[in-house]
């Protein structure tokens, strides 16, 4: 293959990979775009119901409110793991510890 095509062929790959870069960014914001109608709907048909007027304000204080929750699920479940973690890491330090005074003490048997 000639260098000229070789240039053309990477050129080529390089628009593809462009474009199927631009169509996953464009899918994932008409994503969120959907997600957040979605929820504004939701809030809305909250606020009706209520007897109650929805407002773009209590719909970003609707949101704030999710995200605080999500975030303390989220910090529940990294604390476990956290603990879960540093117990095992722990053990295994003691057992390693534990295992290279065995060894010492073979050592200073073996020598003595």
């Amino acid at each position: 293959m000639s260098t000229q095509d070789q240039k053309y062929n990477d050129a080529e790959r390089a628009v593809d990979r462009t474009e199927n870069s631009l169509e996953n960014a464009a899918d994932k914001t008409k994503s969120a775009v959907n997600d957040y109608a979605t929820r504004a709907r939701n809030y809305i048909d909250e606020q009706k119901r209520k007897n109650e007027e929805p407002t773009r304000d209590g719909f970003f204080e609707n949101l704030k409110a999710s995200a605080s929750e999500a975030w303390e699920d989220t910090k529940d479940f990294a604390e476990k793991a956290w603990d879960s973690t540093k117990d095992t890491a722990s053990d295994a330090w003691e057992k390693t510890k534990d295992a290279s005074e065995d060894v010492k003490a073979e050592v200073r048997k073996a020598t003595n």
